[in-house]
């Protein structure tokens, strides 16, 4: 079972996504519990340890549209739609960035790549299926972390453009 902790800054286990959630003054829960690292579905193993249903929790995919890396935040019950994608950042063509791009772009690892607090902020594309819901969990920043926030919040901080980009 998920541990429930409000974050703060300063606080032991901070990581720049939990920094910007405090900086910016935007409510937030933090959820923690144990990553079993021989899991590789990172978010439907987040979304059954914190017992939330996986079209709340989102994950972060970096995607590289036209050359340039894009975020795409999408239910973990789901999956990224690249010519959505593409399309709504007004592109003609979208494809998995390589993990190793994405990881030094965001300064996160796999599987705890956050929308917030990245190294190089990056347009970023949230799918419209968030705003049916009063709060999601995206990545805190690490495995095993998970930060619980309204989606109108998620969309301000990453100034993030509303999409229809996962497919069921």
């Amino acid at each position: 079972m998920a541990k429930k902790a409000k974050q703060n800054a300063g606080g032991p286990g901070g990581t720049p996504a939990t920094v910007a959630l405090t900086g910016a003054g935007v409510p937030f829960t933090v959820h923690a519990y144990e990553h079993d690292p021989a899991v590789t579905s990172y978010g439907e193993e987040a979304a059954a340890a914190m017992g939330v249903s996986p079209d709340r929790v989102f994950k972060t995919l970096v995607a590289e549209v036209d050359g340039a890396l894009t975020v795409a935040v999408v239910p973990v019950a789901g999956s990224l739609d690249l010519k959505a994608l593409a399309a709504a950042v007004g592109a003609k063509r979208a494809v998995m960035a390589d993990p190793a791009a994405a990881e030094r772009s965001s300064g996160y690892v796999r599987g705890g790549i956050s929308p917030l607090g990245q190294r190089r902020r990056l347009p970023t594309v949230l799918d419209t299926s968030a705003s049916g819901h009063a709060t999601i969990c995206v990545s805190a920043g690490r495995r095993g972390l998970e930060v619980e926030l309204a989606p109108t919040d998620l969309a301000t901080l990453t100034d993030a453009t509303l999409a229809p980009i996962a497919r069921p």
